[in-house]
């Protein structure tokens, strides 16, 4: 049994925050010369921590509570009407695993993604290795997905598989198939898939509920929320 208690964390300087203009954010991260076993990432996974690369943190503000850690319980999940009809618009899009995504292909995607959807964000403008740094990680729980139309790469999916649910660490995609809601497509296809291996949940990362950029993850409905140490239903 492990006793996070007995963990070294590390809290950052205050920064501004990327999500709330005019709020100043802390994160605290696990020490990085910690082991991090998949017992022991599964443990903070349930206590609303997140992986970036290969740092396991989470928001600890003083005077916000804003970002908001969420799961979507697999077994209790219905696709709205919505949902069905992304799902059937993509019903030509092959899924494949793949072992690596430490390549060309999958970076100049990356490079498109970022400079055409994001270039107000932290990754802006990027570079091969902080591609490396964020995504290009080794670990026995990573998983990724590769989306494929008639051989054409559309997007990457990266989660990490624990004993309790696939963790959607990040996606993205080619921004010229915007019809195709591809962003949406991935976090459902996730859910399925995270169901097909019998495991409870999607975890979804934070969400704040006055961000624009995080109203997506309440469109997958019944979302649980982690407050105050529980895990409740979005009401």
């Amino acid at each position: 049994m492990i006793d996070v208690k007995e963990l070294n964390f590390y809290s950052t300087e205050p920064h501004p925050c990327s999500y709330l203009e005019g709020e100043t954010a802390t994160t605290i991260f696990l020490d990085p010369e910690q082991v991090v076993t998949t017992e022991l990432y599964s443990t903070l996974l349930e206590l609303g921590f997140r992986r970036s690369g290969d740092h396991i943190y989470r928001p600890y503000c003083t005077n916000c509570e804003a970002c908001i850690s969420v799961r979507v319980p697999n077994e209790r999940f219905s696709a709205k009407r919505q949902q069905r009809r992304i799902l059937n618009k993509n019903n030509d899009i092959d899924v494949t695993t793949i072992e690596s995504i430490d390549n060309d292909e999958c970076y100049q995607l990356f490079e498109k993604y970022i400079n055409l959807r994001h270039s107000d964000g932290d990754m802006y403008p990027t570079n091969r290795e902080a591609y490396r740094d964020f995504l290009c990680n080794k670990q026995e729980y990573v998983r990724y997905y590769q989306f494929s139309l008639e051989g054409k790469l559309l997007g990457i999916a990266l989660s990490d598989q624990m004993p309790q649910g696939l963790s959607a660490v990040y996606s993205f995609f080619d921004p010229d198939f915007d019809k195709r809601s591809l962003g949406s497509f991935m976090i459902l296809w996730q859910i399925e898939e995270s169901k097909r291996l019998g495991l409870n949940a999607l975890y979804l990362g934070y969400w704040i509920k006055n961000c624009q950029k995080m109203a997506y993850k309440s469109n997958f409905r019944p979302l649980e929320l982690y407050i105050k140490q529980q895990w409740l239903e979005l009401r």
